[in-house]
């Protein structure tokens, strides 16, 4: 159970991150009320791709990490267009997919390799 929590804080940790980055490079400062309102149809997003894993005995692994990325990036591109009334230009949706796929899926990765020595 502890791994399950351990890896969804981190996923969380991803999302808020990735939004933290992109309002400071715009300039736009990181109020926790603005960042979390920006954050908000990943977040959802993200929700719901842990549904899919909630259940998976390693929700650490790396193919775990692409089954939450999916609807992560996709459900929150939408959400973020449709629902939160944000535009949505091409580069944001690479930009998104590309850090969040590096980070979602990058952390297992790194996690599978230091745990498997650690753990033995």
């Amino acid at each position: 159970m502890h791994r399950r929590q351990g890896a969804l804080i981190a996923d969380v940790i991803v999302v808020l991150g990735f939004v933290a980055i992109g309002r400071a490079n715009h300039g736009e400062g990181n109020a926790i009320t603005e960042t979390l309102s920006v954050a908000a149809p990943f977040l959802i997003g993200l929700a719901l791709g842990w549904r899919r894993i909630w259940r998976a005995p390693n929700p650490t692994t790396p193919a775990m990490g692409l089954r939450v990325l999916v609807p992560t990036v996709v459900i929150g591109l939408l959400l973020r267009a449709l629902l939160f009334n944000r535009a949505v230009p091409l580069a944001f949706d690479i930009v998104a997919t590309v850090f969040l796929a590096a980070t979602l899926i990058g952390w297992r990765v790194i996690w599978s390799k230091f745990s498997r020595k650690l753990l033995g």
